[in-house]
């Protein structure tokens, strides 16, 4: 395949073409694509094109597009263009002093505001710990005294419930004692 064959056959892939249409303007109108289907490249012509051909194989051929950088020789002068920066007066540097520093006071101002409301926040979650800490323990106090007062009325209950119990029996012993000693008088 020569390299006039090998242009060609690469023009047909769609990017290429759109590269060569790039590079060579004159393959554009013979493309087989459709004008609405490509972009208009027109503004990307460039003159110094270079193809190398590196080596040639039976598997395909490399070659080496060389671009020449672009020449900046129509554009005019960008300082001339520019307008020069003039040296500032004492009045400006001032001025600008001053917004400088009315700056850092805001931003001081800003951050001790925040500061503030953060200390406040903290005051106030400790405040709030603090005082259910106290309920809790005055909960925790009501409960256990309600506990110890339920005990020691249970246990002055079963008290009363033993005595009473031992009162039965202290009877009950004394009338088998006296029905004991009748039966014992009787039987005499």
């Amino acid at each position: 395949m020569t390299l006039a064959a090998y242009k060609e056959k690469v023009k047909e892939l769609p990017l290429v073409s759109l590269f060569c249409a790039c590079l060579n303007p004159q393959t554009a109108e013979n493309s087989p694509y459709k004008a609405e289907d490509a972009v208009d490249l027109g503004w990307c012509v460039m003159k110094d094109v270079e193809v190398i051909e590196l080596n040639k194989r039976t598997s395909g051929q490399a070659f080496e597009v060389i671009l020449k950088p672009p020449s900046f020789d129509g554009l005019p002068e960008l300082n001339t263009s520019m307008p020069q920066r003039r040296d500032p007066s004492l009045e400006e540097i001032q001025k600008k002093l001053e917004a400088a520093e009315e700056r850092r006071k805001c931003q001081e101002a800003e951050l001790l505001k925040h500061l503030a409301e953060k200390r406040e926040h903290e005051r106030e979650v400790i405040q709030k710990a603090f005082e259910e800490n106290n309920n809790f323990i005055k909960n925790a106090k009501e409960k256990l005294e309600q506990k110890m007062e339920a005990n020691k009325e249970n246990r002055e209950a079963l008290l009363a419930a033993m005595l009473e119990r031992l009162q039965e029996k202290d009877k009950h012993a004394e009338e088998v004692r006296k029905n004991k000693e009748m039966k014992e008088e009787a039987c005499r």
